[in-house]
């Protein structure tokens, strides 16, 4: 079990994806880091899932005050001046099927003017006010926005990002202070995402010669699509964790999300 001799130097975060759980634990006084996946019973709800991993995981049995959330849920942005609280039920319906058992939170993104509405279910909500006092909810594709998009004002060539996680592929783009674009795919088979990135690279117009596409995260077929993707476009990256990172301890960590990487070395 991890030292519990300090816990006000202690920060948990519990990373809570569509069909993943996992814990990390960082130490402000040390470089130590503790990461700790769980491994989700499929047919069963994440709630059910986080309850039983306060019972087993070692991060989740000492007694915290506090702790940040990232989810991975279905995200709606909104430009800040277009957004208004009492109406992003209505909005967030017309983009993505309600279930009466979410609900809508949402993160202010002020370097993008523009809000980050998602969903996230109450029962899972429950277990992590049954646990923590705080409770800080961030929604998992932030921290990749946030990294990105101070990354965009590096050279002069426009540039579009890629991410991809848990078969889906998050594509966005930034012009000075607010998303270009912004969209989610099914990336589950490699050709498909190879499609969309090319799709939306058509439809923004963007020049194969001149142009930057750069692409993070757990990659399907990685080689190949890389390779395709080089077929139409001569400027396509493919980021590396420790070297943008600076050989950050996290990023020695086997499996640890590209999002929970950003959130670690560069905060939300």
């Amino acid at each position: 079990m991890p030292d519990t001799t300090n816990i006000s130097t202690q920060r948990l975060t519990i990373r809570i994806g569509r069909n993943t759980l996992a814990m990390l634990m960082q130490h402000t006084n040390s470089e130590e880091i503790l990461y700790e996946p769980y491994v989700v019973r499929s047919g069963v709800s994440m709630a059910a899932n986080l309850r039983e991993a306060f019972k087993t995981c070692d991060l989740l049995l000492q007694p915290l005050p506090r702790v940040r959330v990232l989810i991975d849920s279905d995200v709606l942005m909104v430009p800040v001046e277009q957004f208004e609280e009492k109406t992003m039920g209505e909005m967030h319906s017309h983009a993505f099927p309600r279930q009466e058992q979410d609900a809508l939170y949402y993160n202010v993104l002020p370097d993008l003017n523009a809000v980050a509405v998602f969903n996230m279910n109450k029962d899972l909500r429950l277990v992590l006010d049954d646990h923590f006092q705080d409770v800080r909810l961030i929604t998992a594709i932030q921290p990749v926005w946030r990294l990105m998009h101070q990354r965009s004002f590096t050279g002069v060539r426009y540039k579009l990002y890629a991410y991809f996680h848990e078969k889906r592929l998050e594509i966005f783009s930034f012009q000075q202070n607010r998303f270009k674009f912004c969209n989610s795919f099914d990336a589950s088979r490699p050709k498909d995402a190879v499609f969309f990135l090319l799709y939306v690279w058509n439809t923004l117009q963007l020049q194969a010669e001149h142009d930057e596409l750069h692409i993070v995260g757990d990659i399907p077929d990685e080689q190949g699509v890389i390779d395709e993707l080089r077929q139409y476009l001569q400027k396509v990256y493919v980021v590396n964790p420790a070297a943008d990172f600076n050989q950050h301890p996290v990023t020695a960590i086997k499996g640890v999300p590209f999002d929970l990487q950003a959130l670690v070395v560069r905060g939300r």
